[in-house]
């Protein structure tokens, strides 16, 4: 007797069970908690908080300098004016208010 050229039943079921977990495991692989597109969406936060982070860092570095200058140690009388009429709302009398 002759064998057909037919595969067995045994070898489709298991290229068919290869083939589904090598779907599952590319599919994980990109799509998963893990995965590739998680991974640029962790890196485009993570520049995203970089920016953030160096915008702090200025705004604290301005306000130390402000804090520095208006301190005890050293008295900034341009800035203390400023301030003063700020927070008073007041001009000198040689200043044009422009609205």
């Amino acid at each position: 007797m002759s064998r057909s050229s037919r595969p067995g039943l045994g070898a489709v079921l298991f290229f068919s069970v290869a083939f589904l977990l090598g779907v599952y495991f590319t599919f994980a692989a990109v799509q998963g908690d893990y995965g590739l597109l998680r991974r640029v969406e962790i890196a485009a936060e993570r520049d995203a908080l970089s920016r953030d982070l160096a915008a702090l860092n200025a705004e604290i570095a301005r306000m130390e300098n402000l804090t520095r200058r208006l301190s005890d140690t050293y008295l900034d009388l341009d800035l203390l004016d400023e301030q003063a009429r700020s927070v008073l709302g007041m001009i000198r009398a040689d200043e044009i208010v422009i609205r």
